[in-house]
């Protein structure tokens, strides 16, 4: 294997996007660590992208992120491989109202949609804010720029992912930072998503929408930020055309309303 270049960490690889962008960024001959919490699936990609890209280095992290306590072992467990890029993909949905939703499973959401994703963008941050060529990718939603009917908990779990990854690149845009912040915003995309969103056994895009984009179109998409030197990469929702551009959110980094720092920026 080989282990002189630097590796992407891909949260949520065991499907979807994060199973198809683990194969997209292993065509470049990019070394992957893909983290999930299913074994079996993560060692058929692994074998896939071998017999595809032998020359390729697969490190396999079998990890629940909706549990705190594992979103630190997990990064401890990386900090010895150079990580160029970190994609934090690991995430689920949920259809129903406020009032009818399952809470358990709400909790379960927002610790993996929001805390882990959190977490694990400011330890890498930390590290690697400094780092010549280096890149956090948060994936967000169509969800994460609208609400969506029956999903305004997810949608707001996504809004947050936009705006804290859309904040952050600001943040390190103002500090000349190397580390470069972006997100990416799909619409609907063919993987388990409905299923689990859903708590169906079976989903049928077919059925359910009029366009969606299958894991492999996304994860192309997701190159395309990648290679881009834009924060947004986002699906339109009507017309399902996909857009390069820069941050959405307004940002009141200018106004003289703002808190003064102080030091220690504390």
């Amino acid at each position: 294997m080989n282990n002189t270049q630097n590796y992407t960490v891909i949260t949520g690889a065991s499907s979807g996007i994060g199973y198809a962008a683990a194969k997209a960024f292993s065509r470049r001959t990019k070394n992957v660590i893909v983290v999930a919490r299913r074994k079996t699936q993560l060692e058929k990609l692994q074998q896939e992208i071998w017999e595809q890209y032998p020359a390729v280095d697969v490190i396999v992290k079998v990890c629940d992120l909706s549990i705190p306590a594992n979103v630190y072992q997990l990064y401890q467990e990386v900090t010895e491989y150079p990580i160029e890029t970190w994609i934090n993909n690991a995430g689920f949905g949920n259809y129903d109202s406020v009032a009818q939703q399952d809470l358990s499973k709400m909790e379960t959401m927002l610790r993996l949609n929001v805390e882990a994703l959190t977490l694990l963008s400011s330890l890498y941050v930390r590290d690697y804010k400094d780092v010549p060529g280096s890149q956090l990718i948060n994936i967000s939603s169509r969800g994460g720029y609208c609400i969506v009917p029956n999903a305004v908990t997810y949608c707001a779990a996504k809004f947050y992912v936009s705006a804290f990854t859309e904040g952050l690149a600001h943040e390190l845009r103002a500090e000349q930072a190397e580390l470069k912040a972006k997100v990416l915003a799909p619409a609907a995309t063919q993987t388990e998503f409905g299923k689990i969103a859903n708590d169906v056994a079976e989903y049928d895009y077919d059925k359910s929408f009029a366009h969606y984009h299958t894991s492999e179109q996304m994860a192309d998409l997701l190159l395309a930020l990648y290679d881009s030197n834009e924060t947004v990469g986002a699906v339109d929702g009507e017309t399902f055309a996909f857009s390069l551009g820069a941050p959405v959110f307004s940002y009141a980094g200018g106004s003289l309303h703002n808190q003064k720092a102080v030091k220690g920026g504390r």
